[in-house]
């Protein structure tokens, strides 16, 4: 029979009855969700309150016992890491009302704008518990404003690293030590008002958790602490007893390394499931590279998690979902194991979201009724300078990312204007506010025509959107990115999506594509911009879709003419565009579809030299380029990438060629 919520603080607990239990794991869930409620209320930064920040109760150990219900699934993934990094710190010199403050990638956080605070919970006189909020907080110092810098090849150019520090002592304010933080920033303000808000959304949760050790005891909360990660790892490892057995592999890529020049930048995947665990090896992976796209050991076991979560759909995840799950990420100075000094704030547009697009790809095979193709890559571009709008003219930080479109699944389309898989719960950011902020008009922001990658299941569509500078000074532009070349890719069949990338005055006799990773670039007031994000890739083949099912897309503005019959085969008629009047030509899509069923294969094999030539002449658009011929250019240039073209090549001859009838 199990203990009630009765039992005394010193009596021995090692279960509580179910609805105990059940109250006392949704009291957590509530004690966390609140953390968020307080911050989105409190925040100063637009960047947090667009819902860049998590939250986590962890045990006396640091392991993570519940996240917040909307967080970011990289940062949720590392906050235990954290949390034990501070307890290693700091031993038993921790004290109630203590508050602790750490950003360090290479103590297993993300990078240096995520800010974490860590409250500890006592109860009886012991650590029993845990509050952590972390939050983006929009610059961190460094080389440029939002301090993503591309050209950074080790830390010390990407702003302040905080290593477990004490902020609160006490429940004393520690106010040099915040002035320290805050002052190597370039919003100060802003910054010393997320760092209290933070800290006070810990303190949310610390009042809720002493409430439920009130009503329930120290000894029933702590038990529940430990049942309720016990219950996960149950749940994981009966339902990995009905999975089949074996190894699975897959690799995928990122854009380049700037230091080797062109050719793709392989992250390798082995996952090995043997009935009472899920295991993967990352070894062979390529060595880091010469800019700020490295992963550190926190952010690739965060995307190990996060990835293989996305197939358990219904299960809560902490660290007994962690324990189910083991990880060879091989030797420091990896890619997806960058340790100190390398660069790493661009993880999350590098490594992180290629470590989940890929392990997509293999649970797609294990449970082939959830298959995924490759969704859009997460992306930030950075507009910083002082504002000329204000007399003072202080420092702005026009700091957007986008949705995009997420792969085709194995029964249905894919997800459009959908967050990144980085972050299921981010926001976009409302373009009211960001214009009331920075000095930067949005003058478009729409779904881009044709991002969605075709296949029997297209997937989901990105977005377009451009801004021009007005009344600013001193003003650079930065972008984190990837996938201009190692695009986004369907499975099954399915048709790559469309390449990232900037352009600078697009239309103006001084236009430039900046490309997917820049830093720095000069803007002056009046230059405009604009970007797409990627839809996702294609399920199944695209000839496969029903002629119905693309006429609809045409009428809702996904799929263009030209593209319904290149990629689909499917010949329509305009009939009268302003009243969605179209028609499908059945003859003429059947010819379509028997001529392109001869001809694909062969496409694939044409010398990529004239395909170059033929796209800088105008005769190849770019979307031929790329779902035809597999090659890879630079966007602006025409120039040809032979080494990058023969691994995609490769790439769509596996995931999509060896499936076409």
């Amino acid at each position: 029979m199990g203990n009630t919520a009765t039992a005394t603080a010193t009596a021995p607990l090692t279960t509580l009855d179910p609805v105990t239990f059940e109250v006392l794991k949704n009291a957590f869930a509530t004690s966390v969700d609140l953390m968020s409620e307080q911050i989105l209320r409190t925040c100063y930064s637009f960047v947090i309150y667009s819902r860049d920040f998590s939250s986590a109760l962890c045990d006396a150990e640091g392991n993570t016992v519940m996240q917040g219900s909307g967080d970011i699934a990289v940062h949720v993934g590392t906050l235990h890491f954290q949390c034990k990094a501070v307890i290693e710190e700091f031993g038993t010199d921790i004290h109630p009302g203590d508050v602790f403050a750490i950003n360090d990638p290479y103590r297993g956080g993300t990078h240096f704008n995520d800010v974490s605070f860590i409250r500890p919970i006592f109860a009886d006189g012991e650590v029993i518990a845990y509050a952590q909020n972390k939050g983006h907080w929009a610059d961190i110092g460094g080389n440029v404003p939002g301090s993503f810098d591309v050209n950074a090849k080790e830390h010390f150019g990407e702003g302040l690293r905080i290593t477990p520090v004490r902020v609160w002592s006490k429940g004393v304010f520690l106010h040099d030590v915040a002035q320290l933080l805050v002052s190597n920033t370039r919003a100060p303000a802003q910054a010393m008002g997320d760092l209290h808000a933070q800290s006070e959304a810990t303190a949310v949760c610390e009042r809720q958790m002493q409430r439920l050790i009130g009503r329930y005891s120290t000894a029933t909360v702590k038990t529940a602490l430990k049942e309720t990660q016990d219950y996960v790892e149950r749940t994981v490892r009966r339902r990995l007893e009905t999975l089949p057995r074996g190894t699975w592999e897959t690799v995928d890529y990122m854009d380049a390394d700037p230091g080797k020049g062109e050719g793709l930048v392989p992250i390798k995947i082995k996952l090995t499931l043997d009935g009472e665990g899920i295991h993967y090896d990352l070894t062979g992976s390529a060595p880091v590279v010469e800019t700020f796209l490295n992963s550190g050991y926190g952010t690739t076991f965060s995307a190990i998690y996060a990835g293989t979560k996305t197939f358990f759909p219904d299960v809560p995840l902490n660290s007994g979902f962690y324990a189910a799950v083991t990880a060879d990420i091989g030797p420091e100075g990896t890619v997806v194991n960058a340790g100190w000094p390398y660069a790493v704030t661009g993880f999350c547009s590098g490594p992180y979201e290629k470590l989940m697009n890929g392990i997509f790809e293999i649970w797609s095979q294990v449970m082939p009724e959830r298959a995924m193709a490759c969704a859009f890559n997460l992306e930030y571009l950075l507009v910083g300078g002082r504002d000329a709008r204000s007399e003072k003219k202080p420092y702005f930080m026009w700091y957007d990312w986008m949705a995009g479109g997420w792969g085709g699944r194995a029964s249905k389309d894919g997800s459009t204007a959908t967050a990144p898989v980085f972050g299921p719960g981010l926001a976009v950011q409302p373009l009211e506010g960001q214009e009331r902020l920075s000095p930067v008009l949005t003058s478009v922001h729409q779904i881009a025509v044709d991002s969605g990658g075709p296949g029997r299941f297209r997937g989901g569509c990105g977005i377009e959107k451009g801004g021009t500078l007005t009344d600013a000074e001193s003003t650079v532009m930065s972008y984190s990115c990837d996938r201009a070349r190692s695009i986004t890719w369907g499975i099954e069949g399915g048709l790559p999506s469309i390449p990232h990338g900037v352009w600078l005055n697009r239309g103006s006799d001084n236009e430039r594509f900046l490309g997917s990773n820049f830093s720095s670039v000069p803007l002056q007031p009046g230059d405009s911009f604009i970007r797409p994000s990627a839809g996702g890739g294609g399920y199944g083949d695209p000839l496969e879709r029903p002629a119905e099912e693309v006429l609809d897309d045409v009428i809702d503005g996904y799929v263009s003419l030209r593209r319904a019959a290149e990629d689909y085969g499917v010949v329509i008629d305009e009939i009268d565009a302003e009243l969605d009047d179209f028609r499908i030509d059945f003859a003429s899509t059947a010819a379509k579809r028997e001529s392109i069923s001869a001809q694909r294969q062969g496409w694939l094999e044409v010398d990529p030299t004239v395909i170059a030539e033929g796209y800088k002449s105008g005769e190849i658009d770019m979307l031929d380029v790329i779902r035809r011929h597999g090659v890879i250019l630079d966007w602006g240039t025409g120039e040809l990438f032979p080494t990058t073209t023969d691994q995609f090549r490769a790439l769509m001859e596996r995931r999509s060629a060896q499936h076409w009838g």
